[in-house]
Order: structure tokens, then C-alpha cells, then sequence
């Protein structure tokens, strides 16, 4: 179990999955640097978190919960959670009934497969799990360019995999390396391309590479 201190954000979840080396870079080195996609996506949660919450007689809607899991070791805020009246489940404060308990998160692109995405989400699930005492089978991830949703299973083997990935990111911290950067197609979309330099960096530097390279004996 992790202290109060200890907890690492979220959302860097989405990072290490993603690249390591652009987690720690963030983590670590404390370096951000805007690109359209993270202003577009920063604008996607801002709507959602400045929206109010919605109550009607078999569905409630909760923005911008905190959240924490001392067993992974991390803290955060949903964009938003829906609780659906349900014959089994949690109860709320002042209302009758049992209800479901469904995280959604908000990204701004189209519809798409993205394993960050769902460690991020299920990890939300993890902490809401533990805050509520309860067992969530599924949530969903909702695109703003698609205005459509898609809807996640937290299956044993996403959790497993969310489990390692806090693991991962705890260790990514500690240790206080950034890894070396690893030129990828993906590489292009990240808004730290400029900084990270991965088609200059990732390459090996010693004069025996350069040597090689051009052919020269020593």
C-alpha cells in the first residue's frame, strides 16, 4: 500500500503506456510543451469538467470526482461518472434504490482502439472500487470528433495490465532515469517531439558508431 505521498498522478498512466520515455520526461523533468492535440484534448476536459452534474429519476451524473488508490498508487479526477439505477449495486446519499456505477472519459479524436485509453480508465475504476466499496464491470470512452462512444470491459486481463502499468510508472519515478529516446512512427503526434529530438537522440553516440558508419577502421 502507498501513503498520501507517494501517489503519482493518473493520467501519466496514458504517458507510459504510450512512451516511457515522454512519462518521464513529464514526471521527472517536469517538461510540457503544447501541441493542437494536447490544447484541443485540454479543451474537451475543460467543457466537461465546467458542466454541471445531472440528476433525473434513473440516472445521476457526477463531473470532476477525485480520486485515489493507495493500492496502486495513484490519484486523480474523472471526467465523469454515471451512476444508473440498477437492482443491485451502491447506495447514494438521499435516494432510494441501488445504482451501477459507469466512469466515461472524454478524449477529442474519432473513435478508436487506444490500450492507454482504457489502462487510464480502468485505473479510474480501480480507485472508484476502492473508494465505493464495489465492483465495476464497464465504463466507456467517449470522442469528441465522433461524438461516440466506446464501451470498455475491464477484464482481468486489462486490469492486470493497468496493475503493471502503475507498478511500471512507480518505478519510472523512483529510479529518477529517463529512458532513451526510440524513434517511432507515433513519435510525430507527441508534442515533446521537438524536445525529446528522438531521431537525433535515439541514435547511439560513440566514435566507434561514427567510425563504422563511415567505414573507417580503427
Amino acid at each position: 500500500m502507498y501513503t498520501e505521498e507517494d501517489l503519482l498522478p493518473l493520467s501519466k498512466l496514458v504517458d507510459l503506456v504510450f512512451c516511457p520515455r515522454r512519462a518521464a520526461l513529464h514526471i521527472i523533468e517536469y517538461v510540457w510543451q503544447e501541441n493542437i492535440f494536447t490544447a484541443e484534448g485540454r479543451n474537451v476536459h475543460d467543457k466537461v469538467h465546467e458542466a454541471n452534474g445531472e440528476s433525473r429519476s434513473d440516472l445521476r451524473i457526477v463531473r470532476s470526482l477525485r480520486l485515489a488508490s493507495y493500492r496502486l498508487g495513484l490519484a486523480g479526477v474523472t471526467d465523469v461518472v454515471e451512476f444508473h439505477r440498477s437492482n443491485k449495486g451502491i447506495t447514494l446519499d438521499g435516494v432510494n434504490g441501488y445504482w451501477r456505477v459507469f466512469p466515461v472519459e472524454y478524449k477529442r479524436g474519432i473513435l478508436k482502439h487506444d490500450t492507454s485509453f482504457e489502462v487510464q480508465l480502468c485505473a479510474q475504476t480501480i480507485c472508484l472500487e476502492e473508494m465505493l466499496d464495489c465492483s465495476i464491470e464497464a465504463g466507456a470512452i467517449y470522442y469528441g470528433k465522433s461524438r461516440r462512444r466506446k464501451d470498455v470491459q475491464f477484464t482481468p486481463i486489462l486490469r492486470a495490465m493497468t496493475e503493471e502499468s502503475a507498478q511500471k510508472l512507480h518505478q519510472l519515478f523512483d529510479s529518477r532515469i529517463t529512458p532513451k529516446a526510440k524513434y517511432q512512427k507515433k513519435c510525430k503526434s507527441c508534442s515533446l517531439y521537438e524536445i525529446c529530438m528522438p531521431k537525433v537522440t535515439g541514435i547511439a553516440k560513440n566514435v566507434q558508431h561514427y567510425l563504422a558508419k563511415a567505414g573507417i577502421d580503427e
